[in-house]
């Protein structure tokens, strides 16, 4: 199974935030229009997991967020993005959700 980066942590207010990114755009910056997107290893994290144990952290996420083709078709095939909630940036797929 494929590894990207991930970091996931409870936030002060009890949300389990989840943020994930494929390896290739950690540090990073992508640029779409007006949108200037960061990639930064301080909220995506510096370790790389297994995308099987992204998916036990999505499990239990109120908060996720997503970069990358690995990432973002990772939490597809799990149930947990439609294809339509996609964005591109840069010509990379982001997506993110908050579970009310």
């Amino acid at each position: 199974m494929p590894n990207v980066y991930m970091r996931a942590q409870e936030t002060h207010d009890g949300h389990y935030v989840v943020a994930m990114c494929d390896e290739t755009l950690l540090g990073k910056t992508l640029i779409e229009g007006n949108v200037k997107f960061k990639v930064s290893p301080e909220f995506y994290g510096e370790e790389l997991v297994d995308v099987k144990i992204c998916v036990e952290h999505l499990n239990k996420a109120t908060i996720a967020n997503m970069v990358g083709s690995t990432s973002v078709k990772t939490a597809m095939k799990a149930g947990f993005v439609h294809e339509q909630a996609v964005a591109y940036i840069e010509g990379h797929p982001h997506a993110q959700w908050v579970r009310l």
